[in-house]
């Protein structure tokens, strides 16, 4: 325990700002699962975030908590969290979130919170305050998560190619705009299954802090279906200045590529979810993009933009943990 006593009203002011946040990852990452849709035309945007809305939701019967496990057990040190850490962390993520979305970045909402916890912690207690075999499977699925997006999205396509080798483009586009909408909706139940378990750990966190949860008792469920719903909530309402990056940007989509980018985004995501590792849903499907537009040529895709988005990958940590170390400071002195 961090020997910090935590009031009821501090804690449910942090649980309100932890489920905004949460509502501000599902329309910050809603691109991430519309994109390939709305920017192939299977659905209209407002039909599109309703879909991938009910899937981030549906999560909730899926999968086991395990992502929530590493967040709330396996980056910082327990023993230090208090209300300041969770405040610093938490408002270090948001602003990030605020500043990318703005300017139409597809960063990771998922390592902005990593980077908000490690801010905090170190701010208040140094490094020694991490855990740095769990951020240091976080720092490495920065790269391996994308990774394995780019292959499977390359190697799903080359598959549906050699598949669709003699059958006519009509069918194609008519078999596979139905298909994108089921792998779509697979997406969409990966990035509310790993998402939307990050804010449960820290709600977690926070309550075990104040003494209103132990850690054997497992999370309330109270906590876990709030934070599925404000994720959901937040998808419904749509990042719409990040579609355009991710749809168009990046390669041109037709109905094959949208669904084997979205596919393979989506068996990653259910990879890393089963093994309790917190990936950026983001660095995951853009990889998928990569990989399906790769296919048809390295001019196929455009590279630029792509080095744009891993610089904000490889910035996102360090930046949400200054921000977060600032606000910790602020928490100090105004809480």
């Amino acid at each position: 325990m961090s020997g910090v006593e935590i009031s009821f009203t501090a804690v449910a002011v942090l649980v309100s700002l932890a489920l905004l946040f949460d509502f501000m990852n599902g329309f910050h990452d809603a691109a991430n699962s519309i994109a390939t849709i709305v920017s192939t035309r299977v659905l209209k945007p407002h039909q599109a975030v309703i879909w991938a809305a009910v899937f981030n939701v549906l999560a909730y019967f899926i999968f086991e908590l395990k992502v929530a496990s590493t967040i709330g057990k396996g980056t910082i040190d327990a023993a230090i969290v208090d209300h300041f850490v969770v405040f610093g962390a938490l408002i270090g993520a948001i602003i990030w979130n605020v500043i990318t979305w703005y300017y139409g970045i597809p960063s990771s909402s998922s390592h902005a919170l990593v980077g908000g916890l490690v801010g905090a912690a170190v701010a208040k207690s140094g490094p020694g305050a991490l855990i740095w075999g769990g951020v240091g499977k976080i720092v490495a699925f920065i790269f391996i998560a994308p990774l394995l997006g780019f292959l499977a999205g390359g190697l799903l396509m080359v598959a549906v190619s050699w598949a669709c080798n003699r059958t006519s483009p009509t069918k194609v586009d008519r078999l596979f705009r139905r298909l994108q909408l089921f792998s779509a909706a697979a997406y969409s139940l990966g990035h509310g299954g790993n998402d939307a378990q990050k804010t449960i750990g820290i709600i977690w966190m926070l309550l075990i802090a104040a003494g209103m949860a132990k850690t054997g008792d497992g999370v309330p469920g109270w906590v876990v279906a709030a934070c599925y719903a404000a994720m959901g909530l937040g998808t419904m309402f749509g990042g719409w200045r990040i579609v355009k990056t991710m749809g168009q940007k990046i390669t041109k989509l037709n109905q094959p590529k949208g669904f084997a980018a979205n596919s393979a985004g989506a068996m990653t995501l259910f990879l890393a979810t089963g093994l309790g590792i917190p990936v950026s849903t983001t660095h995951t499907i853009t990889g998928a993009i990569m990989g399906v537009g790769a296919t048809g040529g390295v001019k196929k895709v455009r590279w630029t933009v792509a080095g744009g988005i891993v610089w904000a990958w490889v910035l996102t940590i360090p930046a949400t943990a200054l921000i977060s170390a600032a606000a910790w400071w602020i928490g100090e002195l105004i809480l």
